[in-house]
């Protein structure tokens, strides 16, 4: 039944021409675009839902109210300047809307979501809403810092070059004591890897209190470095309750010595986020961000908020490493979406010719670019893939695939390290990964035990569901 508040149209958004003109051309220098795929409930024209979303999201209200008068409206309304037909069947389209610079805060996304993702999710007239892109201006993607270090930093941190970075999650992620985590985190980094991780949902529990296992981690890296001459980390979870618990929790880790935090960023918000990201600048720490909490968020494909758009916040706000799938692992993602991600994610400049995912080119100056980290159920025999697919600048981490091994986690890391170098070589040689990655897989166990017993354990192994 449709809503008597649109029955009796009170404001038909409409009649203005600055909620919706198809042939208003937006200004990309000084403008905002956003891309949102609109679900009109039924009754409801499509022109009508977006033109509120556009009003909504910007300067108008339900009615119309006298200190409308004292203001610009043409100035400070978002217009719908595109709208095209998504899927008849479910009566989707989507709208194109273009917001005035004027309407955020310079360098805030707190202020841009409460914009764009605040009351007009919850529309009657609308059955769904998901934000699909958006596009900053120069003028405005100058006001944020990006990613405290970037790619090329990094590597020249680190010294490590021509290949993917390789590292794992501790497993399991909790129950462990401090003692016995810092033995994992020496095992995995001394067999070859180059980070060692916390997980999510690990923090300061009774079990394992933060200062307890920020010390044995510390510990076991520098042990590590010493062993094997390498640069090494460990990613010290600093989520917290309180922004003073973050960043003593941040201090601390300098304190030990370690090159890099690790943030879930949609759990801390973006408040929390920026001023994270900005110690890290401040203070040479390599900040790795976990997008835990993002599937609530951009799982839905008809509501919420598209995964890339999430991503494209963390390289606005600031993170060196950031989740962004595997396509061959045990979390759900487009496939095409995640290749255009991790190159919205490093590329300076991304079009929608290179990228069929996007909607619209962006152009990201100077700001460095972000490790796109694949994570999530990938081992020894998904390499080739992932070396094909994400290519140097990635990080490829394995959780299970590294202390599942059955000799160990050392011997995990060590399989992990042989395959990539294994891979690198064929590839640098020019054989083709999709059709040859197996055998040089097959051929580099030969010389090599940890490898082979690793390619024995996962054989057949697959998370690819059909219902």
């Amino acid at each position: 039944m449709q809503d008597k508040f649109y029955d009796a149209g009170v404001k038909d958004y409409r009649e203005a021409h600055y909620y919706f003109d198809l042939g208003y051309q937006p200004d990309p220098a000084t403008q905002v675009l956003a891309a949102f795929k609109i679900t009109p409930r039924p009754g409801v024209a499509p022109e009508e839902a977006a033109a509120a979303v556009a009003a909504e999201s910007s300067f108008a209200t339900w009615t119309m109210v006298w200190s409308d008068h004292l203001v610009d409206p043409a100035r400070y309304c978002a217009r719908v300047y595109h709208l095209e037909p998504v899927d008849e069947g479910k009566r989707q389209w989507m709208a194109y809307i273009a917001y005035p610079l004027d309407l955020f805060e310079e360098g805030s996304i707190p202020n841009l979501m409460a914009s764009l993702l605040g009351n007009v999710f919850g529309f009657k007239p609308l059955i769904a809403l998901r934000l699909e892109d958006l596009y900053f201006p120069p003028a405005y993607l100058t006001t944020f810092q990006g990613p405290p270090h970037g790619i090329r930093q990094e590597r020249d941190m680190l010294n490590k070059y021509g290949r993917p970075l390789l590292g794992a999650t501790m497993k399991p992620k909790l129950g462990l004591s401090a003692k016995n985590y810092g033995r994992l985190i020496y095992e995995a980094l001394v067999g070859g890897l180059d980070f060692t991780k916390d997980d999510e949902n690990i923090t300061s529990q009774t079990f394992m209190r933060w200062e307890h296992r920020f010390e044995a981690s510390m510990e076991a890296v520098h042990k590590a470095e010493a062993m094997t001459g390498e640069r090494k980390g460990h990613y010290l979870n600093v989520t917290a309750h309180t922004f003073d618990e973050i960043f003593k929790r941040a201090e601390r880790a300098k304190e030990l010595g370690s090159r890099i935090i690790m943030l879930d960023y949609l759990i801390a918000g973006m408040t929390a986020f920026t001023s994270v990201a900005q110690w890290c600048r401040e203070n040479g720490i390599l900040l790795h961000l976990h997008r835990a909490f993002h599937s609530v968020i951009d799982r839905n494909p008809d509501h919420g908020v598209a995964w890339p758009v999430l991503a494209k916040f963390a390289r606005l706000v600031g993170g060196d490493h950031i989740h962004n799938g595997t396509i061959v692992g045990k979390l759900a993602g487009d496939p095409q979406e995640l290749l255009d991600t991790a190159r919205m994610l490093r590329e300076p400049r991304v079009t929608r010719a290179e990228a069929p995912t996007i909607h619209f080119d962006q152009d990201w100056l100077s700001m460095p670019g972000t490790f796109p980290v694949a994570s999530g159920g990938i081992h020894v025999w998904h390499m080739p893939a992932l070396v094909h697919y994400f290519g140097d600048d990635s990080i490829l981490q394995f959780g299970g695939g590294t202390v599942g091994h059955p000799w160990g986690s050392k011997a995990g890391a060590t399989a992990n390290r042989v395959a990539l170098e294994a891979v690198i070589k064929g590839r640098n040689e020019g054989r083709d990964l999709q059709k040859e990655g197996q055998d040089i897989l097959s051929q580099a166990a030969r010389r090599n035990p940890e490898l082979r017993v690793a390619l024995e354990t996962w054989k057949g192994v697959e998370f690819e569901i059909t219902a």
